[in-house]
């Protein structure tokens, strides 16, 4: 089997392929950067995607209900109105009696956020199907769970793992000092450790949201380096040097 030291070693079919697996990668990386957005925005009672919705994504928004956190944050679009939205939260800071759940919260709830937050959907989030359901977010808002860290955590790390690897073994083609390689390859790989890492002590120490954001940047910026610089010499760049063995 034939050992590529450069892209200009590479078949033109071969560039095909890595050129299509990076747009993919790009892609899809984008539409991960959307679903942060839409995650997380908002939780601060702002528009927009702020550090401290990263706080109050880990470490809580504490003397509010988690209920209320995600009405105001990542679920404020699935309501068909500012009112009923309103409605919701005025029922919450009420006490958030059974009376009030039966005559006007549950048909709004029934009406938008049933069809995923129901055992039958299957989806990994909190059931509002009963009232007992929802008393359970209409406690004090901690953050995200540990149970539900560990679940993402490992998704994440399998995933990005995988990701990065085949990124880096078509960015090692490049032309361009070897210790550039190694260090370029190694970064986003300690950048998704140190932000998932970080997750945990955000849980703890809300400023530590700071590294979470700077990580996530880190490992992004070093991910579409690799993509641009390795698209960019696959095409564009003719060798000038070939054969300076395994790195």
């Amino acid at each position: 089997m034939r050992h590529y030291q450069r892209f200009s070693d590479v078949s033109v079919s071969e560039k095909i392929l890595d050129t299509m697996f990076l747009l993919m990668i790009g892609l899809a990386y984008f539409f991960a950067l959307l679903n942060t957005y839409y995650t997380h925005e908002g939780r601060d009672g702002e528009p927009g995607l702020s550090v401290k919705d990263v706080m109050i994504a880990y470490n809580g928004a504490h003397g509010q209900t988690r209920l209320a956190t995600a009405i105001m944050g990542p679920m404020a679009g699935n309501f068909p109105s500012e009112k009923a939205k309103q409605d919701v939260l005025d029922w919450i800071a009420r006490g958030s009696s059974e009376a009030g759940y039966e005559t006007k919260v549950k048909l709004i709830l029934d009406r938008n956020c049933i069809m995923c937050h129901s055992q039958e959907s299957g989806m990994p989030v909190p059931s509002l199907e009963t009232y007992n359901h929802v008393m359970e977010l209409t406690q004090e808002d901690t953050g995200a769970s540990i149970p539900t860290l560990v679940r993402v955590s490992h998704i994440h790390l399998f995933g990005i793992a995988f990701i990065l690897f085949f990124v880096g073994r078509i960015f090692l083609l490049c032309e361009m000092p070897v210790l550039w390689k190694r260090v370029a390859v190694v970064i986003p790989f300690v950048a998704i450790i140190i932000d998932i890492m970080a997750w945990y002590v955000t849980k703890v120490i809300p400023d530590f949201a700071y590294v979470v954001v700077f990580a996530g940047g880190l490992m992004g910026l070093s991910l579409w380096l690799q993509i641009l610089l390795s698209g960019y010499q696959m095409w564009f760049l003719k060798s000038k040097v070939k054969g300076e063995g395994n790195e």
